[in-house]
């Protein structure tokens, strides 16, 4: 292995606007090979993992990326002033069907939240988190929608396929199972002292 590689992976990635992906990496560094440059990639991600610094390399939106640690998120904002984007319910409710049942149309996200969603579907385009994707190939060739490369980076997402399943979100609604703990043994209770044993005149 080239030992300028790691640096050189490690610039590349540092330089990046967006997240970079393997095959882009492979595509501008193609005087080496696509197995080395891999092998590269996860041993940093490792390495930045055990290292505990203040950021780290991970694996988002289908590339690599660094990001600061998200235990440091309340110190880096007294720093860096940024204007945190709010979501209505409506908005990420919208945005939660669009995520899980992509491509859909409009007219199937309003059926499964039974409410017009035009105006939180134009915001959700404006914010880049959704685009159109295209036609749907039925009469009136309705627009369809599906999320964007933003909005893996914005939820950490590896991919698609890192979206939290059905059971692992009902699951956050179960309450603990936690184990019976036997009572504690206290001393028993001491007599309460008469006037006449306190230590005063």
């Amino acid at each position: 292995m080239n030992s300028e590689l790691p640096a050189i992976v490690e610039s590349l990635i540092f330089t990046a606007e967006a997240a970079l992906s393997t095959e882009r990496i492979c595509e501008l560094l193609n005087e080496f090979g696509r197995d080395e440059i891999r092998s590269v990639l996860t041993e940093m991600a490792a390495s930045y993992q055990e290292r505990g610094g203040g950021f780290e390399l991970v694996e988002v939106a289908g590339g690599w990326q660094f990001r600061t640690r998200p235990a440091f998120h309340s110190y880096i904002t007294r720093h860096i002033k940024t204007r945190t984007s709010k979501f209505s319910q409506s908005a990420l409710e919208t945005l939660a069907i669009i995520a899980y049942r992509q491509p859909i149309t409009r007219a199937e996200v309003e059926h499964l939240r039974g409410v017009d969603c035009g105006g939180v579907l134009k915001s959700l385009l404006e914010k880049h988190l959704v685009r159109i994707l295209g036609k749907k190939d039925i009469p009136g060739r309705p627009l369809i929608y599906g999320t964007t490369k933003e909005f893996l980076e914005i939820f950490s997402l590896k991919d698609l396929k890192s979206l939290p399943t059905l059971k692992e979100i009902k699951a956050l609604d179960e309450q603990p199972q936690y184990e019976r703990q036997e009572e504690l043994q206290l001393e028993p209770e001491k007599p309460v002292p008469v006037e006449n044993d306190l230590p005063f005149e």
